[in-house]
């Protein structure tokens, strides 16, 4: 799980000072993190100029390594400082003295020549807007379009919310180090980074024992050993079972939710729907079971069996008193509960009447527009969805191109797989199913959310534009084998 970890900028300054603290300088942090980035530029591009901005702080440090690095293989280096090298402190100052080359004021004129541009203006600290020669420059790198590495992140971008304050490059590459920052996952600022690496500097790995981040990049690192991999002696009654509540009308919404159970592994699943629906679900999917319950009373009866231990509510049902009803009976057994669509919007004129009811077995996935109805939080997605979490006792997964898990135990994961493309009708239908099968076989709620988001995302990514609902269904065996292969 560590190798999964996001430090926000506070922790990432622990690690730093619990790094030195056991031996390492700060002096060689710096030169490994420059030789990190040069390292990674000289992978990438053929010896052309270069420009190095460099900031007032431990940011502009690096720069003065990368630029020295640069030149010294023979590299056409300009090198360009916001201030004076007479206000530079610490590390800083000792590698201004190291760099034997011109240091030129930052203006405009330093980007000239159309040159690869090291951004080490500002890191993920950053705390205000950028304004003057920065903003001017790097407004400059946009408008050419030029080639830029950001060093830690693309100036401008925050590293704990990933907020653009001002403005920030459009990187091609980004170098941060140790471990990546929530804000190198979280939009907007997750479109400037490019490609992300996250280089070695010689900080010690049991610095995070101390530390405890609990913010992880979501993938397999993070819940891969308790993805449900069936056994020889498995049966579909010992994958579990999930019960989907159909809409009358939206028929369709209802059979996503059931195939994307199925594809990934549930053994059965059943849709509950009113009497007058059930022959239009019997004529869909064969494997399907089709149950009929038109009142809360029939439906809690149907739900009165242990082996169905999942329960999916909200996709193509109605945002109607019934739905209220429904959801709010099936709140009141023990089971696994997967909330969507009118099954959260049909609170929105009282939001406590669903939120004063919810648990760590009930897993909610609502998309902005969703969220606001029941919640009135401010801040970034990370905080809103993080307390989201904890004030309700649910998961809650908040949608989008960077998707946010959170537990009620503080845990939270961000997600980066997926592609444009998701943006289809239906595609919340199926995710809503992945979750539900993967719970249904036995992943706790906040893993199987994670893992159900990020198989989600994959399945996307492998099927490209053109993208409908039903590709994401079928896409799964090869999400499935990816994840075999990697953890056979």
């Amino acid at each position: 799980m560590n190798d999964a970890a996001l430090l926000t900028v506070q922790e990432m300054y622990r690690a730093d000072q619990l790094a030195i603290a056991a031996g390492t300088p700060g002096l060689t942090l710096m030169e490994n993190a420059g030789t990190a980035i040069v390292h990674e530029l000289v992978a990438r591009w053929q010896k052309r100029p270069v420009c190095v901005l460099c900031g007032p702080g431990n940011n502009g440090g690096d720069g003065f390594v990368v630029a020295r690095l640069l030149k010294e293989t023979g590299w056409p280096v300009r090198l360009a400082l916001l201030g004076t090298v007479d206000k530079l402190t610490g590390d800083a100052a000792k590698n201004a003295t190291r760099w034997k080359g011109d240091i030129e004021p930052l203006r405009l004129e330093t980007l000239d020549e159309n040159p690869l541009v090291v951004d080490a203006l500002f890191g993920a600290g950053l705390t205000r807007a950028l304004d003057g020669s920065a903003l001017d420059c790097i407004n400059t790198i946009n408008d050419r379009n030029l080639d830029c590495i950001g060093v830690d992140v693309p100036s401008g971008v925050h590293g704990d919310t990933g907020e653009i304050l001002g403005g920030a490059p459009n990187c091609a590459l980004t170098v941060t180090f140790f471990r990546a920052k929530p804000g190198h996952f979280l939009m907007p600022g997750r479109g400037r980074i490019g490609d992300l690496v996250i280089a070695d500097i010689g900080i010690p790995e049991p610095v995070l024992d101390q530390i405890q981040p609990a913010t992880f990049a979501n993938g397999p690192d993070l819940w891969g050993a308790q993805f449900p991999m069936p056994e020889m002696s498995a049966h579909k009654y010992s994958r579990g079972h999930v019960v989907v509540r159909g809409g009358d009308e939206m028929t369709g919404a209802a059979q996503l939710v059931a195939i994307g159970a199925r594809r990934i592994g549930a053994g059965l699943v059943s849709i509950s729907a009113s009497e007058s629906a059930v022959m239009i679900y019997r004529s869909g999917l064969p494997g399907n079971l089709i149950s009929a319950a038109d009142t809360v009373l029939e439906f809690a009866a149907f739900l009165d069996d242990p082996k169905k231990s999942v329960v999916v509510m909200g996709p193509g049902m109605e945002s109607t008193p019934e739905t209220r009803e429904f959801v709010l009976s099936a709140l009141q057994t023990d089971k696994h509960i997967v909330l969507d669509a009118d099954a959260l919007s049909v609170f929105a004129d009282d939001p406590k009447a669903l939120t004063s009811g919810l648990n760590d077995n009930h897993i909610l996935t609502p998309h902005e527009g969703e969220f606001a109805r029941l919640f009135l939080f401010e801040g970034s997605k990370l905080d809103r969805t993080t307390r989201a979490a904890s004030e309700t006792g649910a998961i809650i997964v908040l949608k989008g191109a960077d998707t946010v898990i959170a537990s009620p135990d503080g845990r939270t994961a961000i997600n980066s797989t997926g592609t444009p493309y998701l943006a289809t009708a239906g595609s919340g239908d199926i995710l809503a199913g992945i979750i539900a099968g993967l719970l249904a076989q036995g992943m706790t709620s906040f893993d199987a959310a994670a893992a159900g988001v990020w198989a989600h995302g994959r399945a996307g990514e492998l099927f490209g534009p053109g993208l409908i609902a039903e590709d994401l269904a079928e896409l799964l065996p090869a999400v499935l084998d990816e994840l075999i292969t990697g953890y056979d």
